[in-house]
Parts: structure tokens; sequence; C-alpha cells
């Protein structure tokens, strides 16, 4: 009796530590979502002590508004830190590198930005289409 308990329990500890795994590894990832997105520029502040602010530049293929909000919502947060996405016409130029003012990129590339996802200090999050 106690023979059979002892393997019931085994069982369930394995099962529990494959559904475990499964779940860890079948998570939805960036490459998972139509577009073809690609991250292109990339900025954190160096504050470790404050608000951490993170700007991301992304190039996507065709104006996929539904992915472009998944997409967001995959980036990197901080609570009381803000996280910002660019999404930038894959077939025209885009910036290379970003920086912390606002908008964080030269205004050249207004033209060509599909949107922008922002997550603010507070978790809220707000998606504009042809933001400028």
């Amino acid at each position: 009796m106690i023979q059979n308990k002892k393997y019931i329990f085994l069982i369930l500890i394995i099962a529990v530590i494959g559904y475990i795994i499964y779940d860890s590894t079948s998570q939805p990832t960036v490459d998972d979502l139509k577009g073809n997105f690609k991250e292109v520029a990339t900025f954190r502040n160096e504050n470790n002590q404050g608000p951490i602010i993170r700007i991301y530049a992304a190039s996507v293929e065709e104006p996929v508004f539904d992915e472009m909000q998944k997409y967001g919502d995959m980036m990197p947060y901080t609570k009381y830190g803000t996280t910002t996405v660019y999404f930038f016409d894959a077939s025209k130029p885009f910036p290379k590198t970003l920086a912390a003012t606002n908008p964080g990129f030269d205004p050249q590339y207004n033209d060509n930005c599909y949107a922008v996802y922002t997550k603010d200090q507070n978790g809220a999050v707000s998606f504009r289409k042809s933001p400028f």
C-alpha cells in the first residue's frame, strides 16, 4: 500500500514538472507575430536608482496594428519606469540610434513611423497610430 502511494506521488511530481517545462517553453515570442518585426535601435537610461526609461525602434513590413500592440506588450517593463516602442516602415529609412529626448530620434523619420506604443509609470498602456 505504501509502495503504491510512493508511485502515485512520483507520477504526480513528474507530471507537474513536465507541465512547468512545457508551459515555460511554449510562451509566444516576437517571432510568432505577423509583420516580420525587427528591433533596429534601443535606448536605456543609465539611471539605476530612479525610473528606468526604455525606448525601442522596430521595423515592420506592413502596418499590422494588432500585432504591434502585442509586440509592445512583450517588451521589458520596470515598475515606475517607462517603455516606448516606435514602429517604422521597413521599406523606408528608420533611426539606427535613439536618445532620451522626446521622441528619441531625428525628426526626419517622423513620416515613416506607423505607430507608437507607450507603457507609463503606472503600467497604463497607450497605442497611437500615425503619431506624427
